[in-house]
C-alpha cells in the first residue's frame, strides 16, 4: 500500500518534468530554423565551427532535427528519451565550458541533465 502512495505522490511531478523535457527540446529544436528565441550559432564553439565541413547555420538545424525527436521520444518512452536529453545536455554543456564561453548556460543546461536523468530514473517505476 506504502508503493501506491508513493507513486500517487510522485505522478504530477513526474508528468510535469515528462512534458517539460519533451516540450522544451521541441521548441528549442525548431527555433534552430527561425532563430526567433535567440541566434543559436552564438553558442556553437568556435573551435567546433572552424573544423565543421557545413556552415554553423546548417549544424544548428542539425541540432534542432535531433533536439525535436529527443523531445518526441521523451513524451513517447520517457526513460529512454529523458537519458537522450540528459546526455544532450551534458554534451552542450561540456562544449561550453571547454571553449569557456557562456558558463552560465553551461551551469544551467548541467542542472537541466541532472534533471532529466533525475525523470529517467522516475520513469522506471512510475510508466
Amino acid at each position: 500500500m506504502e508503493n501506491t502512495k508513493l507513486l500517487q505522490a510522485i505522478k504530477p511531478t513526474y508528468t510535469l518534468l515528462r512534458l517539460t523535457f519533451g516540450i522544451v527540446p521541441i521548441v528549442a529544436g525548431l527555433d534552430k530554423f527561425t532563430n526567433i528565441l535567440t541566434n543559436w550559432e552564438q553558442y556553437l564553439n568556435p573551435s567546433l565551427g572552424a573544423i565543421l565541413p557545413i556552415s554553423g547555420g546548417t549544424f544548428m538545424m542539425i541540432v534542432g532535427i535531433i533536439e525535436i525527436a529527443a523531445g518526441i521520444i521523451v513524451l513517447y518512452k520517457t526513460e529512454i528519451g529523458a537519458y537522450i536529453v540528459s546526455a544532450w545536455l551534458a554534451l552542450i554543456a561540456l562544449s561550453l565550458l571547454i571553449s569557456f564561453s557562456y558558463v552560465d548556460v553551461a551551469v544551467r543546461d548541467l542542472v537541466m541533465a541532472v534533471s532529466a536523468f533525475s525523470l529517467a530514473r522516475i520513469a522506471k517505476f512510475v510508466s
